[in-house]
């Protein structure tokens, strides 16, 4: 068996369902030990490169259906028709997706955004799709099929290296939404121990008091009644999709725009967290506790920190809300249909000048959707179909926020 390459690349089927878009790929068994990951378990490389050793919770570790499984994968029948389902580019360390981490690196240290480590997928003339995963670093999250996988670990090398497993693969998908769906498809098919969603992602996905919430939980909340209330601008804009989806990108070109859900709950989240993945761990240390537990814990520059400790969840969204009716107003409504204000890093600059206007908003006492157009007022005649602005990556996000800056801000001084 040949050991596996990077970048590895394979080709994928598009599956548009309404909750939104996946990819389903055949990967073999060895690459997903090797990329796929955890919280509760990972499959780590021997020093040796000689099999695989699991470590995380003790617990699981110990599950003898691990072991009975492992015993099934040695048998010259074993089969698994049943797909992994894992969501792609997701940092568990940090609890952002990968490529809004690498944005706060550039923010913080100045260099350029590094997308090397991102798995993409990309349609081919045929309408054929490629996915391509560039190393073997731990950026899929496992949200259903654990047991499954990580058996492969304990299995003979042999078996282990000579199977293929079905993939369902979701991209830039959000933890909080990983939990949902992980809940979703096991109550639908079995009952399922709250208590194993609670284990397995940090998360009391139903019959949860808000005041538990943790920060990414409540962004998703918010991002999911963006994409449906009646108030907003993204409503039936906002998609599960790959923030460079393709598809996106020319819907985007047209009237009828649309944006990742992944795009916003970074946005939504950063006003209130600036380490989603410590807040959740300080909140689910032992017992679940409440959100005041974190002024106790390291400080937190986030605009709207001590608004979310306090549970005012609904300043924060009606604050969100009106900052996204001005957006509409300045920038959304006359846009060109080529304006890169209409595109993913488009969006992504509107949400970072939210976060650095969401601070004066609440200290000024005023969340009015006619303050924030009056903020914006001077970006109102920018034309963001110039070439300046037409860089998809990371960068083109940042000269979209330094444009707006600029604008914005040297309007103030004047005033």
């Amino acid at each position: 068996m040949t050991a596996i390459a990077f970048p590895y690349v394979t080709k994928a089927l598009k599956v548009q369902q309404r909750l939104g878009t996946f990819y389903v790929a055949v990967l073999p068994a060895e690459l997903l030990l090797q990329v796929a990951a955890s919280d509760s378990m990972r499959a780590i490389m021997k020093p040796d490169g000689d099999g695989y050793e699991l470590k995380g919770t003790q617990r699981l570790l110990q599950d003898k259906r691990l072991t009975e499984i492992s015993d099934y994968i040695n048998r010259v029948d074993s089969a698994f028709p049943n797909s992994i389902i894992i969501a792609a580019n997701y940092d568990l360390e940090s609890g952002f997706d990968q490529g809004e981490l690498e944005y706060i690196s550039e923010e913080t240290t100045g260099a350029p955004v590094d997308d090397s480590r991102v798995w993409s997928i990309e349609e081919a003339d045929d309408g054929c799709y490629t996915l391509t995963i560039p190393t073997a670093e731990k950026l899929a999250a496992i949200i259903d099929g654990q047991h499954r996988l990580f058996s492969f670990a304990r299995a003979e090398k042999e078996a282990m290296q000579s199977m293929d497993l079905l993939c369902s693969i979701f991209i830039d998908l959000p933890k909080a939404l990983q939990a949902q769906i992980f809940a979703t498809i096991n109550s639908n098919q079995k009952k399922v121990d709250r208590s194993l969603t609670y284990e397995l992602f940090g998360y009391n996905v139903s019959d949860e008091e808000e005041t538990y919430w943790t920060p990414d939980k409540l962004a998703v909340f918010f991002t999911r009644k963006l994409a449906t209330d009646p108030e907003s601008p993204l409503r039936g804009r906002i998609m599960v999709a790959p923030k460079l989806d393709k598809a996106l990108q020319e819907l985007a070109a047209e009237a009828d725009w649309k944006v990742s859900t992944a795009v916003v709950v970074d946005g939504v989240l950063r006003l209130f967290s600036s380490n989603p993945k410590r807040d959740a761990n300080a909140m689910r240390k032992g017992a679940a506790s409440p959100r005041g537990v974190l002024s106790e814990g390291p400080k937190d520059k986030s605009p709207l920190r001590d608004v979310y400790i306090e549970g005012n969840d609904a300043l924060i969204f009606k604050m969100v809300l009106n900052y996204l009716k001005a957006c509409e107003r300045t920038f959304w409504a006359t846009a060109k249909p080529d304006s890169f204000i209409l595109r993913t890093i488009g969006v992504q600059a509107a949400f970072d000048i939210l976060r650095q206007l969401a601070g004066r908003s609440y200290d000024d006492r005023n969340i009015s959707e006619d303050y924030f157009v009056e903020k914006l007022a001077g970006a109102g005649e920018i034309n963001f179909a110039e070439d300046r602005f037409k860089n998809p990556s990371g960068s083109g996000r940042t000269v979209i926020r330094k444009a707006i800056e600029a604008a914005i801000f040297v309007e103030e001084a004047v005033h």
